[in-house]
């Protein structure tokens, strides 16, 4: 693509204008390390390109925004989005007037294999976040406020972007429901819907007179063909028991316990990251998170991993044989819970995790069964479903981690401490003789220091490496194109995180290169004050997130000012750098209670558009706190950091902090050095870490 546009001598800016045209000749994504080739050579390409004769500002995504600049097609004839043509084509010979194209695979992962990136692929648009609807007149992409501006970039002329969660802005449901006519069929994939997200978009169609149809052939599938990527088939690897102290065997007897306590008879597991843990095993398949696309299944005299078999190495082989794991393909998970549904079996399947396509298959063999073959267990008339819904054992039980997952987990925290001192100590002397990287590069130099640390393995996310304004774009990814220059006078916002073969890391520090004004340093100041609000806080045990999340924005608050993303999400043991069932947030729903060994990031923030953004993230672990009661018989909890990564103490500004506060500050860099330094090779690194360290003195005048 960067060929295509070089032959067209597109550079600077006019980039993303072009490429936003380029991407209406060819059936590729704009961005995509993995997207196929264009079916035109670079030269046609190019020549297509310049004869559109774009003006600067007039090539934009619509928005649900009356506000925003739209396509003015009186200056440009744009032809139509192939892509959008040929889904088009695909729906009608499907018989449905609309379709939804989440972001999710079969398993509703965070970030999916390329042969699941369905919704990029339709859209174009990259982040990971996101869900595109096609009607036969209208192309629609909601996504929340992280990725508003990258969307704007990102989309064609002929897509509308929803902002999601914005005033007036409806869900995808309710714009289906008022804008649809009455009699209208909204197709889905039953592979890529949960139960529960099928049945409210059921519900609320069937209340506007439409109907909601599962389709046996995805029809963004139709579009993509031969060019649609193949399944990933990297090769599994033991977690080993050092790391996750619990055998396999015991984890399995856990869930045996909980399936006589639900009165169920097999668990279906269908997140990756939850057969990951289930099963002490890691994989490949996709960026950024160590697991495999799989199924377990769990009964009381049996348990199941169903995986691509070629990905079953003999050391993996042996580790589930001593478990008594039986190894099946992928593909066969669906016929045995038919089987098990068949024989009256009750499945235990968590509503929002498993897809419409396996429940339908289970619920199916149990009808066709018949009443005469099933086997009725007992009188108790709920063991005699074929689904029973409820939230899995799994997710609160890797959560909460145990003290070898604790103890892997700080360990990988102090190796990203070496590697993040070795990054920030040669970025400050390089600004310090003038030169100059962009965002791209930085991101791979963050990756090439981390890699240097023993038991790396890649990185828990995409860097965000945003200089200036594009530290205001809340999950930002440089790309070649995109980066902006940072240097001697930049301020540089970072949010990084590797995967070690003992734990998983996400940080993110915010650094001024030059002199800061007075308004970076306020607003800096006052997001570190949250960060130690809630890094500080005591609170009863079971605690739910949302309670503590007023503590990360006081100091905003105080000022007017605020950010639009949650405070922390959990984060697992060489596992997903994003999981739940924890989270702390301004949102109500989560009511999942804070407990000992839970581990969260604490990650409050400050963004401007056009201006800069300010992040500052430290991973901490749930601790039972030292209080000198326990009013009502309760623990009380507080919390431990697991980051060790100095705050820069240029950006604050001290005059706003509290004695409290800055005896906070020098502890943390007195741990910092204590734990990091002894590790540090490099003379130098451990220089600047020395005086990254160092303890601040605030003198204070009493007024009497």
């Amino acid at each position: 693509l960067r060929q295509c546009v070089r032959a067209s001598a597109v550079t600077g800016t006019d980039w993303m204008l072009r490429a936003s045209a380029l991407r209406l000749l060819q059936r590729t994504p704009i961005v995509g390390k993995r997207a196929p080739q264009p079916t035109q050579t670079p030269s046609q390409l190019a020549t297509a390109v310049a004869s559109l004769r774009v003006r600067p500002g007039t090539v934009r995504a619509r928005s649900s925004a009356a506000s925003d600049v739209k396509v003015e097609g009186s200056e440009t004839q744009m032809a139509p989005d192939p892509k959008l043509v040929a889904m088009r084509a695909a729906m009608r010979a499907a018989g449905v007037d609309a379709f939804i194209v989440p972001s999710q695979d079969p398993h509703f992962s965070e970030y999916v294999p390329t042969c699941f990136e369905r919704r990029m692929f339709i859209s174009g648009f990259t982040g990971s976040a996101g869900t595109a609807l096609v009607t036969h007149d209208a192309a629609l992409l909601w996504t929340d406020g992280r990725y508003f501006l990258q969307a704007e970039q990102e989309l064609g002329p002929e897509w509308t972007l929803m902002r999601g969660g914005q005033p007036g802005v409806p869900e995808p449901s309710k714009w289906l429901a008022d804008k649809m006519a009455k009699g209208s069929k909204v197709g889905v994939d039953p592979a890529v819907h949960s139960l529960s997200e099928a049945r409210a978009l059921r519900s609320a169609l069937e209340a506007a007179g439409s109907a909601l149809v599962t389709l046996d052939v995805n029809p963004v599938d139709t579009v993509w063909d031969a060019d649609r990527p193949a399944f990933p088939t990297a090769p599994l690897r033991v977690h080993k028991a050092e790391f996750s102290g619990k055998s396999v065997a015991d984890k399995v007897n856990f869930i045996r316990s909980k399936l006589d306590e639900n009165k169920s008879d097999v668990l279906v597991v269908s997140p990756l990251d939850e057969v990951a843990w289930l099963f002490n095993v890691r994989g490949g398949d996709l960026d950024y998170n160590p697991v495999t696309l799989g199924y377990g299944l769990v009964s009381k005299d049996e348990a199941c991993l169903y995986v691509d078999v070629g990905k079953v190495t003999n050391e993996v082989s042996a580790h589930l044989d001593e478990a008594g794991v039986v190894v099946k393909p992928y593909d066969e998970c669906a016929g045995d819970m038919r089987a098990a549904a068949a024989a009256g079996k009750t499945l235990w399947i968590d509503a929002d995790k498993v897809s419409v396509a396996l429940v339908e298959a289970a619920e199916e063999a149990a009808a066709a069964a018949g009443p005469a073959e099933k086997k009725a267990k007992t009188e108790d008339e709920d063991a005699k479903k074929t689904i029973k819904e409820g939230v899995s054992p799994i997710p609160l039980a890797k959560a909460v981690k145990n003290e070898a997952e604790l103890a892997g987990m700080l360990e990988a925290h102090l190796r990203d401490g070496v590697a993040m001192a070795s990054f920030w100590c040669w970025l400050d002397e390089q600004a310090a003789q003038g030169k100059e990287w962009d965002e791209y590069e930085i991101g791979e130099w963050v990756s090439k220091f981390r890699a240097e640390q023993p038991g790396f393995s890649e990185e828990s996310f995409a860097t965000i490496a945003g200089e200036g304004p594009h530290g205001a774009i809340i999950h930002y990814r440089a790309s070649v194109e995109s980066a902006r220059k940072v240097g001697p006078d930049s301020l540089l916002l970072c949010d990084s995180g590797g995967q070690y073969d003992c734990g998983t890391t996400d940080v993110t520090r915010t650094h001024h290169l030059g002199t800061p004004t007075d308004h970076q340093k306020n607003a800096y100041t006052r997001v570190l004050q949250g960060h130690i609000g809630l890094t500080t806080a005591v609170f009863p045990q079971d605690t739910s997130g949302f309670v503590l999340d007023a503590f990360a924005r006081r100091h905003l608050w105080e000022a007017g000012l605020d950010y639009r993303h949650g405070t922390g999400h959990g984060v697992g043991a060489a596992l997903n750098v994003h999981e739940g069932p924890q989270s702390i947030s301004p949102r109500f729903g989560n009511m999942t209670g804070l407990v000992p060994g839970m581990i969260l990031s604490n990650e409050p923030g400050y963004y401007e558009d056009g201006g800069f953004g300010i992040r500052i993230e430290n991973l901490l672990v749930v601790r039972e706190a030292k209080t000198s009661h326990n009013f009502g018989d309760k623990k009380y909890l507080t919390f431990d950091y697991l980051t060790h990564i100095p705050i820069q103490k240029k950006l604050i500004d001290f005059s706003l902090m509290s004695g409290a506060e800055v005896a906070w500050l020098n502890q943390y860099h007195a741990d910092v050095w204590e734990k990091v330094s002894p590790r540090v090779t490099d003379e130098k690194v451990k220089a600047w870490l020395k005086e990254a360290c160092a303890p601040v003195t605030v003198k204070t005048v009493v007024i009497r």
